[in-house]
């Protein structure tokens, strides 16, 4: 990679190869997750929640950019390919995954995806969170990278209105990777998906890690 990113300054850090060794292991914990679907909430999945657990191989090549006391709260599994080859436009991620709602002051509006709880929390919250982009396959230019807008996670929680503009004026940075790379980034940055130009595999499996406790009884739902 021509650019080397920090996690600090720019908002993303790729930890190349990192989880190289841990995707055989992955690919059957993710076997039966199913196919031909842009993204697919994972819980109550055992071998996964395993795989990212405290003392696993994986979590271990984490550490020194999350720290030790961050756990998996949310996984997500993106299969992009010549049948779901949809685009998604500039953004930030503003929810978390709980277990049942609980009707508490500053967390809302509320909705269900897949079955799982959503809620918008304070902002902060998010703002302590780091998502991790595990590569199960080689992502070049062509084939749909993540795109930032570099040290936009310092800015706060911005009005939707004015969040395309911010990527306009900034510009982008695409976050190509190899099979067995991890994207780490801050979880409230500004970032968007394109449609791949050359359709093939591009599975990413997208893992948030959060070392807050949640108040009025609100669990995270986290994997396992």
């Amino acid at each position: 990679m021509a650019v080397k990113l920090d996690l600090i300054k720019d908002g993303a850090v790729c930890l190349e190869r990192a989880a190289l060794f841990s995707l055989p292991a992955l690919e059957k914990a993710l076997a039966n997750s199913g196919e031909e679907k842009a993204g697919v909430r994972l819980y109550d999945n055992i071998r996964l929640a395993n795989l990212l657990s405290a003392n696993s191989d994986l979590r271990q090549s984490l550490i020194a950019f999350i720290g030790p006391d961050f756990r998996p709260v949310r996984a997500i599994l993106f299969d992009k390919s010549h049948k779901t080859n949809w685009a998604l436009g500039w953004h930030q991620d503003r929810t978390i995954a709980v277990k049942e709602r609980r009707d508490i002051t500053g967390y809302g509006p509320w909705s269900m995806k897949a079955g799982i709880t959503q809620v918008e929390p304070p902002f902060e919250i998010i703002e302590n969170m780091i998502t991790a982009r595990i590569h199960l396959d080689d992502v070049p230019d062509g084939n749909a990278p993540l795109l930032i807008v570099r040290g936009s996670h310092q800015l706060g929680k911005l009005p939707e209105t004015e969040i395309a503009d911010l990527a306009l004026k900034y510009g982008q940075f695409a976050c190509t990777a190899s099979r067995g790379d991890v994207w780490l980034y801050a979880t409230p940055i500004v970032h968007a998906s394109a449609a791949s130009k050359t359709p093939s595999r591009r599975r990413v499996l997208h893992v948030d890690f959060s070392n807050c406790p949640l108040i009025g009884g609100l669990e995270w739902q986290g994997i396992g």
